[in-house]
């Protein structure tokens, strides 16, 4: 399981929660940084926030799903952008799923990775 959000306490939350159900979680702040993590070691799933610091998450969703390493890694996109505009362009790039942070409580957030990999 891969992380990447750049908010340093709200990773820290969903990263304990992922961990207390059973999921090895590793962090990345920005992007890039998450690309290159996955691609050494594909995931089985992301959880990729939209705003980050230099490449945003659509973009980085776009490169993860160019890559034939992680072209079946689900992404679960972690956002504050609600916009059904916003949900529509990162579901038609290829997300799994759609969460919005302030609706979406920790719990909601396993159980929606859970539900995706089929454990649940």
């Amino acid at each position: 399981m891969l992380l990447i959000e750049d908010d340093a306490f709200l990773a820290k939350i969903y990263a304990q929660k992922l961990e207390d159900e059973g999921f090895d979680v590793s962090l990345a702040s920005n992007g890039e940084d998450g690309l290159k993590l996955a691609l050494r070691e594909p995931p089985a799933c992301v959880l990729l926030d939209i705003l980050l610091p230099g490449a945003d998450g659509f973009e980085i969703l776009q490169k993860m799903k160019a890559e034939q390493a992680l072209v079946k890694v689900p992404v679960v996109i972690i956002s504050n952008l609600g916009q059904r505009e916003d949900v529509q362009k990162a579901m038609s790039a290829g997300a799994a799923g759609y969460l919005i942070k302030a609706h979406s409580l920790p719990q909601d957030v396993a159980r929606k990775v859970k539900e995706i990999l089929k454990m649940g």
